[in-house]
């Protein structure tokens, strides 16, 4: 196989993996995910995100979440944004780093955004210019890149375009979101062919929910096709709250124990990482969505 040396892992789960939990979660909670987060090894992590309260209410907290946690010179914190307004959020608070979102389907922009995707372009655009000039640098997600909710296909063409507008606009990394969690491996192989064409892989990045099982052939298919950015969440944490019938996120532990057998580093401690899935887990009153820290507390 022909497999990257080492890979990097985005950590989704405090903005995208609690975002769609129905049970209030403490800012106190939060901080103590994140720090735990930071102590694993995990060098990108995505904090929250500065979105309206009314569509996110979970995230209504984000900025004081920032504020509080112990920031590690070692991590690279990402606050997710939509508007001009969370970026001016952002300039206040001095993150460094921010991500933004649009879609390769209508029907989901119109769902998710309330406008069409060329519209939702003209705004990342804005934002693009604005937070490069104060050097913030700017990653972005292309939600439905492999299958949309609600009009199902997605024309690859229409995931490039998109890609390279992004790219245009200043974006250092762009990732390909599964949203409904119905991609195959055979349909990550042939997106990736297609927009190498355009762009360089190391620049890409992937990003798998797990409704159909398929989220740890697709990140093997990924690497295995020269993408080495992996998105994924603690505990399989997630789903998307505007995409209906979307399970979790992969699970960051799952992906780890992958990548170990693999001989592909990450810098990330196994070990803390399970005992960070135990954490948020039992914190939500739940059991970890994954089999590998399910495995580790049995062997125990």
């Amino acid at each position: 196989m022909n497999l990257p040396a080492t890979a990097k892992i985005v950590e989704v789960g405090p903005r995208d993996g609690l975002q769609n939990q129905s049970q209030c979660i403490s800012a106190d909670t939060k901080i103590a995910l994140i720090n735990q987060l930071s102590a694993c090894g995990l060098g990108h992590i995505e904090v929250g995100s500065l979105v309206s309260p009314k569509r996110v209410p979970q995230m209504a907290d984000s900025a004081r979440v920032y504020q509080n946690i112990k920031l590690n010179s070692q991590v690279q914190y990402l606050m997710l944004i939509a508007n001009k307004k969370g970026l001016d959020k952002v300039l206040e608070l001095g993150t460094k780093r921010i991500a933004v979102f649009c879609a390769a389907s209508e029907a989901f922009s119109q769902n998710n955004m309330h406008c069409d995707i060329n519209a939702s372009l003209h705004t990342i655009q804005a934002l693009c210019q604005q937070a490069l000039a104060a050097g913030i640098s700017i990653r972005a997600y292309i939600s439905c890149a492999l299958g949309c909710p609600f009009q199902g296909q997605v024309n690859i063409r229409q995931v490039i375009h998109i890609a390279e507008k992004l790219d245009q606009f200043g974006c250092d990394e762009i990732s390909l979101g599964d949203t409904p969690g119905t991609a195959t491996a055979g349909q990550v192989k042939s997106l990736l062919e297609a927009i190498s064409q355009s762009l360089p892989l190391e620049h890409i990045a992937v990003h798998f929910h797990n409704s159909y099982g398929q989220a740890m052939a697709n990140i093997l298919m990924a690497l295995q096709s020269g993408v080495h950015i992996i998105d994924s969440s603690v505990s399989g944490l997630g789903g998307c709250p505007f995409a209906p019938g979307a399970s979790g996120n992969v699970a960051t532990e799952d992906v780890i124990y992958l990548l170990n057998g693999l001989g592909i580093e990450t810098g990330v401690d196994l070990d803390k990482l399970i005992s960070t899935s135990w954490f948020i887990s039992q914190a939500l009153n739940q059991q970890p969505a994954s089999a590998t820290a399910l495995a580790y507390r049995a062997k125990k």
